[in-house]
């Protein structure tokens, strides 16, 4: 069984987790810095894996030492557009938060 890690709680990394649940691939960790999300969202998506049909294990946490052991680890982390924020302030803003995420990878993952 594998055991896959997506960084990022957010609506994109939760579909992703969901989709990933629905192929039952043995255990998916997701990760996020904002307390309490990563949890929430992986206590809906096993709920909803009696009406999908999945039983996969998924554990939300705030602690990159869980991505340990990781068969494949996918980054969803950045944050999204905001009104009157350019392009490249964008790109500036996340770059960093996918950098941050790197180290922390490769340190645990």
């Amino acid at each position: 069984m594998a055991k896959i890690s997506v960084i990022g709680a957010g609506n994109v990394g939760a579909t992703t987790v969901q989709r990933l649940a629905e192929l039952e691939p043995g255990e998916i960790v997701m990760t996020d810095i904002v307390e309490g999300l990563p949890q929430g969202k992986a206590l809906d998506l096993m709920q909803a894996g009696a009406i999908n049909g999945y039983d996969t294990l998924i554990t939300g946490t705030n602690d990159y030492a869980d991505i340990a052991d990781s068969d494949l680890v996918i980054i969803t982390a950045g944050i999204a557009r905001k009104p009157g924020m350019s392009r490249e302030d964008l790109i500036k803003t996340n770059s960093k938060i996918i950098g941050d995420v790197a180290k922390n990878i490769a340190k645990y993952a």
